[in-house]
């Protein structure tokens, strides 16, 4: 979804600096309406049921929805507010929600180890305090490829105090959707479907395919990115632009770091500026360039991701260039618990069957890894498979440590990280008082419903 505004938020600029702009609204999807006057409490309906989702214009498919739409409403709130969520179930099958980057309490993950799933018919309350200022998201966490393919999914914006001065902001939710002959969505695949994941379906943009983003020369746009695709990585690309990275899986950065491509995983999350540096009346195209997966995951080749179209009006001046404040410290590893997760797979040809796996077994026969509150825990995550595996740790954020033995320079809060054919890459994580069973698995979905998903145990 893409969501052109201005709020009520005094660090973003308002009109007229940027004026009205009608190709805004047809982009925008509608926000969640909230049902409390307390301002510091985001009461919401939401009810997955069966609709039609408009892919293009004229053309449609029946698609599990969010209050009707796909994606669902975007959920806006800030830190330190409660998130009262009333969901109720009317599809045919049971489901659940997961609050995908959100540090919430256990029994609300809405996981199949924190929760038992919504029945048809049947409803949940979810309630949780909303600790960080970022952007996430929210999806199923039962039969997770069908019914995210299905149109499940939908974006969260968390603000804080310290936002950075833009004109515009754009919630951009990457997806890509796979029909069968009856143009409708298509059932799982077969074995090679499973082994690479579902990756060759239509582009969409905010639910929709062949869409524009609209721009104004001068213009500095903040565009917060997820990737809700089933297993298809983007590396992006705006020629003539670059990205101004201010934000990754767990919020702000301390300093900005401009790049010229964006490597974003499934379940992936970059919040980053961008200056409008083309001329009045041009275009651009936000692309994804080839990137290969590893062996039997096949090359992603390039593709146009949606088109940026300027204005016709005169160029707005340059904004200052951006700071940010966030200080993030590194985690401590002396005297820290090491763990080793191991990654594989094993393909049966003859029967048509794989599984994927942790330390050798796949879930739910994995054993779980303990921890205890406040203990620091580094985790080497070895890929004994030829392709890529995007990890995602329920519940809490970790630092990427190193890669093949090489630190990691950047330090950030993630929740989710690529691991790469053969390669080693080291976290380290320190639970605090959440207690509970949390999850993390392979965010390629084909590979999580065979079997590479395991817990992490929390206890005092």
């Amino acid at each position: 979804m893409v969501v052109f505004g201005c709020g009520s938020d005094p660090a973003v600029v308002t009109a007229p600096r940027t004026g009205p702009d009608p190709a805004a609204t047809a982009l925008a999807l509608p926000r969640a309406v909230d049902l409390n006057p307390d301002p510091r409490v985001v009461e919401i309906n939401l009810e997955a049921r069966m609709g039609e989702w408009e892919l293009s214009p004229g053309r449609r498919v029946r698609a599990m929805t969010y209050n009707g739409g796909v994606p669902g409403p975007l959920i806006e709130a800030r830190v330190g507010d409660t998130l009262v969520v009333h969901f109720t179930n009317r599809l045919a099958e049971p489901t659940t929600i997961h609050w995908h980057g959100l540090r919430v309490p256990a029994d609300m993950d809405g996981s199949p180890r924190s929760q038992q799933p919504v029945a048809p018919g049947g409803s949940f309350e979810y309630r949780f305090t909303l600790p960080d200022a970022g952007t996430y998201w929210y999806h199923p966490h039962a039969a997770e490829a069908r019914q995210m393919e299905a149109g499940l999914y939908g974006a969260i914006v968390v603000r804080g105090d310290d936002e950075p001065r833009v004109d515009a902001e754009a919630v951009i939710v990457l997806d890509d959707v796979t029909l069968g002959d009856d143009g409708q969505i298509a059932p799982p695949g077969d074995l090679l479907e499973i082994h690479g994941g579902r990756d060759t379906g239509i582009q969409v943009i905010n639910g929709r395919a062949n869409t524009v983003l609209p721009m104004r020369a001068g213009q500095r746009q903040r565009w917060r990115i997820v990737n809700a695709g089933s297993a298809r990585f983007y590396r992006l690309s705006l020629p003539g632009h670059r990205f101004t990275v201010i934000g990754t899986d767990g919020g702000m950065l301390t300093t900005p770091r401009t790049l010229d491509e964006l490597l974003m995983v499934p379940g992936d999350r970059y919040d980053v500026l961008v200056d409008a540096v083309a001329p009045p009346g041009t275009r651009a195209t936000l692309r994804n360039l080839p990137y290969s997966r590893g062996h039997g995951a096949g090359v992603f080749e390039a593709e146009d991701v949606v088109a940026v179209a300027y204005a016709a009006d005169a160029p707005l001046p340059s904004l200052p260039s951006p700071t940010t404040s966030r200080a993030i410290e590194a985690i401590d590893a002396t005297g820290a618990t090491p763990r080793e997760v191991r990654l594989s797979e094993q393909v049966d040809e003859a029967t048509e069957t794989i599984r994927f796996m942790i330390n050798g077994a796949s879930w739910p026969d994995v054993p779980a890894l303990p921890a205890t509150v406040g203990q620091t825990q580094v985790w080497d995550v070895i890929n004994e498979s030829e392709m890529d595996h995007p990890i995602h740790l329920h519940g809490f954020f970790f630092q990427v440590v190193a890669r093949d033995g090489v630190p990691e320079t950047a330090r950030s809060w993630e929740d989710t990280v690529n691991v790469r054919g053969r390669e080693r890459v080291r976290i380290a994580f320190r639970p605090d008082d959440r207690v509970g069973m949390w999850m993390f698995h392979c965010h390629i979905l084909e590979h999580v419903d065979h079997g590479m998903m395991a817990d992490v145990m929390v206890e005092r």
